[in-house]
């Protein structure tokens, strides 16, 4: 297969990743009508490192870890799940989804600005144009629904922007990666590293819960938000990271405003105003400029499952 065709399948990928994670949104309201944040995230990353573990013995005949792999698997899983859903639910607690998703938004710049510093990646031109073109679009669309900025939610905010910077750090990590071991390897191993932390602070409720009381919109997004959210969508980001770029990877983060916008449309009767229209023009002008860098050299460690 070609280098063009890698790419172009890594983009497909990255396209079908954001359509997961937009509509996730939704699926996680249904789940956490009836549950605490903390249950609900050590309930999923505990399930879908069971369901990847399994996968990865299946494919792959064994669930062995290289030993030079094991303390970077354990900070990477650590940082990109147990950390990361720590501070995240404690944000969406203490400021609004709008705040958090521009936040969330200013991902691309950050992974490009730290890939720069550690001289990880190169700080190619179209990436960082096209992130800055995708974080306006985003502010834009977040500027139709009211996004505020009020010092009463600044702890959720900081905590928000908190985890953005855990998912840069682990974007870039996995781009670095030298190790010899595959996407579904490393996916699994972070999810079971990551897993434990997040099921120690959430089993409190969990022992609690009336699981007989649970209803069916629970259970559906519960297994939406494990099997296609992480399981799937995991799988999906970080062959991507290591095929094209973290860079690249990133920029994609910001279609995500954009596909709840569409899908709330439809759904929810909420139309788009002309401000958002344009902001959705700006995320995929920025997406389409950010496609002239040149694509990255793959990883000799990388072997897409």
């Amino acid at each position: 297969m070609t280098d063009t065709r890698q790419v172009a399948r890594a983009e497909v990928a990255m396209l079908v990743v954001v359509l997961i994670w937009g509509a996730n949104f939704s699926f996680m309201k249904m789940a956490l009508a009836e549950m605490s944040g903390l249950s609900f995230a050590g309930l999923r990353f505990s399930l879908a490192a069971v369901i990847l573990l399994a996968v990865l013995k299946w494919r792959e005949g064994s669930i062995a870890l290289p030993r030079e792999a094991w303390w970077t698997l354990v900070w990477m899983g650590l940082l990109s799940n147990t950390l990361y859903q720590v501070f995240f639910m404690y944000g969406l607690t203490h400021t609004s989804v709008a705040n958090a998703s521009l936040i969330i938004a200013t991902t691309p710049l950050m992974v490009s600005l730290l890939g720069a510093v550690t001289g990880i990646e190169a700080l190619r031109r179209p990436v960082v144009t096209g992130g800055v073109l995708g974080f306006a679009g985003v502010a834009l669309i977040l500027a139709g629904k009211g996004a505020t900025l009020g010092v009463g939610r600044l702890a959720g905010d900081l905590a928000i922007f908190g985890a953005t910077l855990c998912w840069a750090v682990f974007t870039l990590g996995v781009r670095a990666m030298r190790i010899r071991i595959s996407t579904l390897r490393l996916t699994a191993w972070t999810m079971a590293t990551g897993a434990p932390g997040l099921l120690l602070l959430g089993g409190p409720g969990l022992i609690d819960l009336d699981w007989g009381g649970l209803s069916v919109r629970a259970w559906t997004g519960i297994w939406y938000a494990t099997l296609l959210a992480i399981v799937v969508a995991y799988l999906l980001w970080n062959n991507a990271v290591r095929v094209v770029g973290s860079g690249r990877t990133a920029i994609f983060n910001s279609m995500i405003p954009l596909i709840a916008m569409l899908v709330a449309w439809p759904l929810l009767g909420e139309h788009p105003r002309p401000i958002q229209i344009g902001g959705a023009v700006l995320i995929v002008g920025g997406i389409l400029y950010s496609r002239r860098a040149s694509p990255a050299p793959r990883l000799a460690a990388a072997r897409p499952t």
